[in-house]
Formats: structure tokens, C-alpha cells, sequence
């Protein structure tokens, strides 16, 4: 058994009208999180800044609802686990297993709090 599979989940924000996506990533009891602009399925054919923001609590692998006091909605649109087969300063490769996202994807730093995220 390999003990370097962790869980990740992408969940649909959406609030005034605006929908984002955060890529959240099981790492030492935290989720770490990254803004995507683009929704799991459109994520196999274009790369898409990842913006990196606070690190979330792991209910959130789960959670499902109304956030920042009921302003705003949460909804899960991928979930699944994922290996980090290597990093770097500025370069993780991970291997995805989701429900829609199969495969390597990469997250590419560009400078302290963006980074790109796609297939390699």
C-alpha cells in the first residue's frame, strides 16, 4: 500500500453571481488551496492560473453549503486522490485519480502566489 496517496477535491464557489473553483490538496492536516478560473472538465486541453490562497481545514473535503456568512455557496465538482510524484521551488508534479481528472497535472509557479495548473 502506498502511503503517499492523499485526497483532493475542487469545489464550485459561487457568490454574487461570480463562480471560481478551488483545487484543494490534503497536505500535513491542512488543505491547500489554490483559485482556478477554469472548471474541472475544461482543466485536460488549457492551463489556468492557480492562485495561491489560505489553507482551508479538511472538512472541506466534504463540505457542501453556504459560506462567508451565507453570502456565497459551495458545491463539490471533483474529488479523488492524488500522488506528488515531484517538486521542486517552483514546479510540483502530481498524479491525479478523480472522478474527472485522470493523470499528470502540474502546478507551475509563476511568482509568490501565482502559479499555472494543467497537463504537463
Amino acid at each position: 500500500m502506498k502511503t503517499n496517496i492523499r485526497k483532493f477535491v475542487i469545489q464550485k464557489h459561487s457568490k454574487a453571481g461570480q463562480v471560481h473553483w478551488d483545487l484543494m490538496l490534503e497536505a500535513a492536516q491542512v488543505l491547500e488551496t489554490y483559485r482556478l478560473a477554469l472548471p474541472p472538465e475544461k482543466l485536460f486541453k488549457q492551463i489556468t492560473t492557480a492562485v495561491r490562497i489560505s489553507d482551508h481545514s479538511l472538512k472541506f473535503l466534504t463540505y457542501q453549503g453556504t459560506v462567508n456568512k451565507g453570502t456565497g455557496t459551495v458545491e463539490i465538482a471533483e474529488t479523488g486522490t492524488y500522488q506528488l510524484l515531484s517538486q521542486n521551488a517552483g514546479s510540483r508534479q502530481l498524479q491525479l485519480d478523480g472522478k474527472i481528472l485522470k493523470g499528470k497535472f502540474t502546478l507551475t509557479r509563476i511568482d509568490a502566489e501565482n502559479w499555472q495548473f494543467g497537463r504537463p
